[in-house]
């Protein structure tokens, strides 16, 4: 093994200290880059050669070479941001996107995620967030199937729904007044009847009507109820209900069922509406207070235009509307790996997955893939103090190498003059 190896060694360290001070270079560029997680190099010494000495043989290395980089999957910190479709995960979960036409997936801790003229969720490169879609008509629950494209499709109004239950829960006053036996209800003579009451109900176009309810104190040693009702204020016909409420010595109801459920058919509405059909409960008891209604249900609601989506700390995509309904549309997925170092880097805050990165669980985040933050974004977890004394160790590294070159140039130099 001759002098000029050693020159070869030290060549050898200037190529490695090159390409760890490109990742430096890279670690500091990308300082500000969301989601962006930074890496080391890790060197190795090359095959060593074998010389002999009156010891016996021995071996010297030949140089360095750069093993690995290794990046560094560490929690960044978080940025709080006014923004209420961006996520930041606390965890080792990754995000999951999909290019349009493309079923490759892409992974991501960047979560600066908006929503596109489409109504899709995307990230700033276009891509399609993933993510598990709530049942239409049961919508506190998932659909059993793959992660897809989250997207909220009713950008303009959503529909109407009439009313179609209806809760009343009321006190009737214990000392109200006897009214007597036969006296119908008249809405516009208030000696016919005890208390009442209205509230808001729907039709099939989403146009609000007030319905009003009657009640009649029959019998005070039965405890004995009568009840009627109109709709919008129409006095000139109030439709009797023929079951009757009648309350124990408790003040509580003593028919079956409790509550008591009655149904009410409203004919069509005239604005085009279909009839309606209710099933109408009165929760009602008769203590010793004030009569009043305690608390008022309906299921029905009017037309509504789209106001805000937002993302919860659940990861759950929500749609409010002007009408006050909150429609669940997808809640967001996570993928962990059993390696995360087998993910290869696939530009614009991307990774893609090789075999190298064992098995993949894909699920809902919690505990075991990692909580959601709304509001937030992770920062890079670049660690500038770090890299700065990277870059200095790595500077002397190749300042070193630098020097072996010339000193054996230097020992050839003197070898060749020998000669003279």
């Amino acid at each position: 093994m001759g002098i000029q190896s050693a020159m070869f060694s030290g060549i050898s360290g200037l190529n490695t200290n090159s390409q760890a001070m490109s990742v430096i270079g890279n670690n500091l560029a990308n300082t500000n880059t969301l989601g962006f997680k930074g890496s080391r190099s890790i060197f190795s010494d090359l095959l060593s050669g074998n010389i002999y000495g009156s010891g016996g043989a021995s071996q010297v290395g030949r140089g360095v070479g750069l093993s690995i980089v290794d990046s560094i999957y560490s929690q960044g910190t978080f940025e709080t941001t006014s923004s209420n479709t961006d996520v930041a995960i606390e965890g080792t979960g990754f995000f999951l996107l999909k290019e349009t036409g493309n079923d490759t997936t892409y992974y991501s801790r960047a979560g600066s995620f908006r929503f596109n003229q489409d109504g899709y969720l995307i990230n700033p490169e276009g891509l399609r967030v993933q993510g598990m879609t709530f049942d239409p008509v049961n919508n506190s629950e998932l659909l059993p199937q793959d992660p897809t494209d989250i997207r909220v499709v009713n950008l303009g109004l959503t529909p109407a729904n009439p009313t179609s239950t209806l809760t009343l829960t009321t006190n009737l006053d214990e000392n109200s007044r006897v009214i007597g036996t036969g006296i119908p209800i008249d809405p516009t003579d208030r000696t016919t009847y005890n208390y009442s009451g209205s509230t808001q109900i729907f039709d099939s176009l989403g146009q609000s009507h007030l319905i009003t309810m009657y009640w009649q104190l029959e019998d005070d040693s039965t405890n004995l109820w009568n009840m009627a009702y109109t709709v919008d204020n129409n006095t000139a016909a109030p439709q009797a209900i023929s079951q009757q409420l009648q309350f124990d010595a408790n003040g509580l109801y003593i028919d079956f069922p409790d509550p008591l459920t009655v149904q009410i058919n409203l004919p069509a509405w005239g604005n085009g509406a279909a009839a309606s059909v209710i099933d109408f409960t009165f929760d009602c008891t008769q203590f010793d207070s004030s009569s009043a209604i305690i608390g008022q249900e309906q299921n029905g609601y009017a037309a509504g235009e789209l106001t805000n989506v937002f993302i919860n700390n659940q990861g759950t995509v929500v749609a409010s509307y002007s009408n006050g309904r909150q429609i669940n549309i997808s809640q967001l997925v996570l993928a962990k790996f059993q390696n995360p170092g087998g993910l290869k880097l696939a530009g614009a805050n991307r990774y893609t997955a090789t075999s190298e990165v064992g098995s993949i669980r894909v699920g809902l985040p919690g505990p075991e893939l990692g909580k959601v933050f709304t509001n937030s974004l992770e920062l890079s977890n670049v660690d500038m103090g770090q890299e700065f004394v990277q870059m200095i160790t790595t500077q002397r590294g190749f300042q070193a190498n630098s020097k072996i070159i010339t000193t054996v140039d230097e020992m050839l130099s003197e070898l060749i003059n020998l000669k003279r």
